[in-house]
């Protein structure tokens, strides 16, 4: 599947990539449409290419670590220099020249191959269904929150949004013993929730300056204003949404009630593979359909709909 000029399509023209020194080559075998990649179609980030990033593929070839031929992998996005100061400190995720899978300079999941360095290969356990294995990347950025905000019981914490990170932020939050609610506003976000035993909210319920910690995924403005007005003073709010355009937020509230926020993105894949391995999550049922790549048109304006939850692509 190729973007470019906000038209999506379905190409059988393109070479197949190679693995280049210190990379792999990777056979899809099944990939995830998520909201980055519904934006990419309306213009963010420039994008020309192959979208797509959330997958779980078979190694075909890796020259310099032969060992992951054959293997089962998820996969990091980020393909960072290594050379310059932000890598030294461990920040490859923020490298200035860094290209990133199906986002920037780098051609994605939605296609039969990719190319990935090796070193950003995870191989899946066996007990790990495809199925649950192409949510690693999602689940990953949703473990993020815990590694920048402590979270633990008696917090009272509130996800705005019950979408695809949403439904993950809330399964990873629910299992800190924290205060947990989900402003939610379709029946099947609602159901998925409660299956998890995890209180939902409609929009009108989200309280008012109360909340410790704030999970901004709504993807919408009108979800980002009522997340700020649910903080407490001295509150944090964790923002999860890719924005294509410019937003209006308060700042004058956050001086005055010192509030904090803090972007989130990109997140640990070994621990989201053990969540998955223990079945102490279990994504699949997220999963509303499953298309071919030439059916790609279908899957993206399916995707887009605001009640759908996870379409996948198979090769």
């Amino acid at each position: 599947l190729w973007i470019e000029d906000g038209v999506l399509r379905f190409r059988e023209d393109l070479p197949a990539p190679a693995a280049g020194a210190g990379e792999a080559l990777v056979r899809v075998r099944l990939a995830g449409i998520c909201g980055t990649d519904l934006e990419l179609l309306q213009g963010y980030a420039g994008f020309r290419g192959v979208p797509g990033h959330e997958f779980v593929g078979e190694v075909v070839e890796a020259p310099d670590r032969p060992s992951l031929k054959g293997r089962r992998v998820v996969g990091e996005i980020n393909a960072a220099c290594g050379r310059c100061p932000l890598c030294a400190r461990g920040l490859g995720r923020h490298c200035e020249s860094r290209r990133v899978l199906g986002i920037r300079r780098m051609n994605g999941a939605f296609a039969d191959y990719l190319v990935l360095p090796a070193q950003n290969l995870h191989a899946v356990p066996e007990t790990v269904p495809d199925e649950a294995a192409v949510f690693v990347e999602p689940l990953a950025a949703a473990l993020r929150i815990q590694e920048q905000v402590a979270v633990g019981p008696g917090d009272r914490v509130l996800v705005v949004g019950a979408g695809r990170i949403g439904q993950l932020a809330a399964g990873v939050l629910f299992r800190t013993g924290c205060d947990l609610r989900v402003a939610a506003r379709h029946p099947n976000q609602h159901e998925l929730l409660a299956r998890e035993g995890i209180v939902s909210i409609r929009a009108e319920e989200i309280p008012v300056r109360s909340m410790d910690v704030v999970v901004e995924a709504a993807g919408s403005e009108e979800g980002l204003h009522a997340a700020l007005e649910a903080v407490r003073p001295c509150g944090t709010l964790v923002l999860k949404s890719s924005w294509r355009e410019d937003v209006i937020l308060d700042l004058g509230r956050t001086v005055v009630d010192e509030i904090t926020l803090q972007g989130s993105r990109c997140g640990p894949f070994p621990p989201a593979l053990e969540l998955l391995a223990s079945k102490a999550i279990d994504p699949r049922p997220m999963i509303a359909a499953v298309y071919s790549l030439r059916a790609g048109e279908t899957a993206f304006s399916l995707a887009a709909r605001p009640e759908a939850l996870k379409i996948l692509l198979r090769p």
